[in-house]
């Protein structure tokens, strides 16, 4: 194991002691690396960043905060319970405590310019983090800001943002390597290169996920959920042992489907092994030819000896180059 993630929900509310039992049980359980990352999701609130030396003591090596922003007014607006001070006490905090931190940002709110995100930017650097998250705020059916008619950018104003933020941060030593994730090189979040590489792992706790295969091949890829709410899921695995509630075998078509959602976030792509690995399928032959060769030759898509990757024409506009490669 090279990784274990505590994320979702509010894990840093956790007595430390009980991020030390988990810890404990995983390495009683399975093979654990000696370098192995062990992330702690946690939110900017002094409670949660006092415990940040205690989480270090239990085993956590790396804290990922949910900054978001780093203006009072622009959490107010995002519904946010601290403010920018607090964030940054936050920020310091982590840095004294472990090796390894990561903040993330929220980009393209109401209003925002290029030239106060890039201010933003150079204010989050100054913390000199090896990690950033930086998310594009989307306003989706349904959600709270839809429904108080909250306007999304524009989609020139959104990608001159997205822009600008990757110029920025490349130029600062940060470079993507993710649509959304930005790192000094070896800083990458090994936990979540699993996903986007549709490795496996274990998913534990309420309403989690897992993709394993079992008896360790490659052609009977397995995905597991478990019960949502705390109390489901406990009463579940103190009845059965487990709170499993669905175990599906992923077709080879699912397996690349996924592989390809996944993969092709990365500025690395789909690499032809780890295809193979994940689908049991080879990368040359994977995807319809003729749609292959549309987005090549469009410019949004490049296939080489290295394998499958988007242009930054096909990053901006992921979602329709997925949807035209797997329609």
């Amino acid at each position: 194991m090279t990784s274990v993630f505590f994320g979702g929900g509010t894990p840093s509310l956790m007595a430390p002691e009980t991020v030390a039992a988990v810890i404990e049980g995983i390495r009683s359980r399975w093979p654990v690396a000696r370098d192995v990352e062990i992330t702690l999701e946690a939110n900017p609130s002094s409670v949660e960043a006092s415990r940040f030396r205690a989480f270090a003591a239990a085993g956590v090596n790396r804290i990922s905060i949910g900054v978001q922003a780093f203006d009072d007014d622009a959490l107010a607006f995002l519904g946010r319970a601290h403010d920018a001070k607090q964030a940054e006490a936050a920020v310091a905090a982590a840095a004294g405590a472990v090796p390894r931190f990561s903040f993330d940002l929220i980009y393209a709110r109401p209003g925002q310019t290029v030239a106060a995100w890039q201010s933003e930017l150079d204010h989050a650097l100054a913390f000199g983090p090896e990690h950033l998250s930086v998310y594009q705020l989307t306003i989706e059916k349904g959600t709270a800001f839809h429904k108080q008619g909250v306007p999304a950018a524009e989609e020139d104003q959104a990608v001159d943002l997205w822009e600008a933020t990757r110029a920025r941060l490349a130029a600062a030593g940060l470079p993507a390597y993710e649509i959304s994730n930005h790192a000094r090189p070896g800083a990458e979040c090994r936990h979540n290169l699993t996903y986007w590489r549709t490795g496996p792992y274990v998913g534990i706790g309420p309403g989690a996920h897992g993709r394993l295969p079992p008896g360790g091949g490659s052609e009977t890829w397995t995905g597991t959920r478990t019960l949502p709410g705390p109390l489901a899921w406990l009463a579940s695995v103190e009845a059965r042992g487990h709170g499993i509630i669905t175990a599906e075998t992923l077709s080879a078509e699912e397996r690349r489907d996924e592989a390809a959602m996944m993969g092709l976030r990365l500025g690395e792509g789909l690499r032809p092994a780890t295809f193979r690995a994940a689908t049991g399928l080879e990368l040359g032959s994977a995807f319809e030819t003729a749609k292959l060769r549309r987005l090549i030759d469009g410019g949004f898509l490049v296939m080489d000896d290295a394998g499958l990757r988007c242009t930054a024409a096909g990053l901006v506009r992921l979602d329709g180059v997925l949807g035209a490669l797997l329609a």
